[in-house]
């Protein structure tokens, strides 16, 4: 019995002197280890008699467990002493610049959008905004989009309830999300005089949720009103427009005849790609691929908005924002 006392209370005061943390693992192994002393007395209860054993082992377990409590009551003091002592010498300037900028990185539709707006304005264009929520007039009227077209319909368009129209009688105008940018043209030739050269990127809704449509994407559209604009001013805005996104001098275009209601004569653009490792690289001329909608402003579009088509002419063209960041990007899945 005395011999259990002197050896626990041995351990104590040795435990106690540990001045830092690696003196103290020193005693922690020295006591605990696999070659430890109170380990060695734990292996002595296998050749013991029951009563022995009985009587020995509550005595070598207690020795165990208040030299594991004194390590531990020990090392939280250390690391309280050895915490004291950083805070006392080190120091933090808060006027001294970050080492590091701001985590993150810039969201591929927005850095897409950059580029466009960059590169327009290097051909004179500048950015025109609109509201999300616009009416029945703006998004659809205006745009010589008749009231039998499908694309008025309820499968492709978000309304609000009737109680959000806006005006009375035969001026009550139905409020929707807007289908396309093409609402902020007819705003901004109702409200600037031309000559106009804007693009108009932006948010878009339709009710349309599969795997290569979401129910909101995003647009830019482009509009020229300007006298004496024809066909291969707006051929020439596309190249101009595709060689600088892309990067590559060898982009080439295919415009075939097409139809939307608001431009005449209309047509969609291919751009023209080669196959490289099994891919799809644009540039060449192998196979095409259909990329943007473009053509001349309908001249009931440019009479709408209070303008003379016999005076004015202008081009649109417009094209998913998604769509050009994917393949710019390599990204396959929207």
């Amino acid at each position: 019995m005395s011999d259990i006392d002197t050896m626990t209370s041995d351990w104590l005061s040795r435990i106690e002197r540990a001045g830092d943390l690696q003196a103290l693992e020193a005693e922690r192994v020295a006591a605990l280890g696999k070659q430890g002393a109170i380990t060695g007395l734990l292996k002595t209860l296998g050749g013991m008699t029951p009563e022995e054993r009985q009587v020995e082992g509550p005595r070598i377990h207690s020795l165990r467990e208040r030299v594991l409590d004194a390590i531990a009551e020990r090392k939280a003091v250390l690391e309280g002493a050895q915490l004291d002592r950083r805070l006392a010498t080190e120091t933090f300037d808060m006027s001294l610049p970050v080492s590091t900028g701001p985590q993150g990185s810039v969201h591929p539709v927005s850095q897409v959008m950059d580029e466009l707006a960059e590169i327009f304005a290097d051909l004179g264009f500048s950015v025109a905004t609109g509201p999300e929520i616009e009416d029945d007039w703006h998004n659809f009227t205006a745009l010589n989009i008749p009231e039998s077209h499908p694309a008025r319909a309820m499968h492709d368009t978000f309304y609000f309830p009737d109680q959000m129209s806006r005006g009375d009688g035969a001026e009550k105008k139905r409020m929707l999300l807007r289908t396309h940018t093409s609402p902020v043209q007819i705003r901004t030739m109702t409200s600037k005089a031309p000559p106009i050269y804007i693009i108009a990127p932006g948010r878009t809704y339709r009710s349309d949720s599969d795997a290569t449509h979401t129910p909101m994407f995003h647009q830019v559209e482009g509009l020229v009103i300007d006298k004496g604009i024809h066909m291969g001013h707006l051929k020439w805005t596309l190249e101009t427009f595709l060689k600088a996104y892309f990067e590559r001098d060898d982009i080439v275009l295919r415009l075939r005849p097409s139809y939307f209601p608001f431009t005449e004569p209309s047509a969609e653009v291919d751009v023209g790609y080669t196959i490289q490792k099994g891919r799809r690289v644009l540039g060449g001329s192998e196979g095409w691929m259909e990329l943007l909608g473009s053509g001349m402003v309908h001249p009931k579009v440019i009479t709408a908005c209070g303008l003379d088509p016999d005076e004015w002419q202008g081009s649109a063209l417009g094209c998913g924002i998604d769509r050009l960041g994917m393949l710019k990007y390599g990204m396959d899945d929207l």
